[in-house]
C-alpha cells in the first residue's frame, strides 16, 4: 500500500518526493494523505531491529495540525446528513410510499385547482 503510494508521488520526506527505497533517518519530516487529511509525522529515531506495532509510537511523532482532524470530523457529519450509515437503499415499497406521500393532494384543496 505505501510502495503505491510512493510510485504515485503522494508520498513526501522533507518537502521531496520519495521512492520506495528511500531512505529516512532521524528528524525526517514525512507528508502523506490518509484519510482525506494530510499526515505529517517527525522521524524521532531509528530502530535497530523489526518492532511491533504497539511499540512504532516511541520511534515517532505525529506532527498534524488539529484542524486537520476537525474538518475530518466536518466530513464525516455531512455525509451522514444525507442518510444515515446502515439504512442503505429505499426499498421498493419505500420510494411507493414516498412517491404516493408527494403526489396526494389534500382533499380541502381539491377543488381549488380544478
Amino acid at each position: 500500500m505505501v510502495t503505491e503510494a510512493c510510485k504515485k508521488n503522494h508520498v513526501t520526506v522533507n518537502g521531496q518526493i520519495a521512492k520506495p527505497s528511500r531512505e529516512v533517518f532521524p528528524t525526517d519530516k514525512i507528508t502523506f494523505r490518509k484519510d482525506q487529511i494530510i499526515q505529517i509525522v517527525t522521524v524521532l529515531d531509528i530502530p535497530e531491529s523489526r518492532i511491533g506495532a504497539k511499540l512504532v509510537d516511541l520511534y515517532r511523532r505525529n506532527d498534524t495540525p488539529a484542524e486537520a482532524y476537525a474538518h475530518l470530523e466536518l466530513l464525516k457529519l455531512s455525509k451522514e446528513h444525507y442518510r444515515k450509515t446502515g439504512t442503505g437503499r429505499p426499498t421498493k415499497k419505500d420510494r411507493r410510499d414516498i412517491d404516493e406521500y408527494g403526489n396526494k393532494i389534500p382533499e380541502d384543496i381539491e377543488g381549488d385547482f380544478l
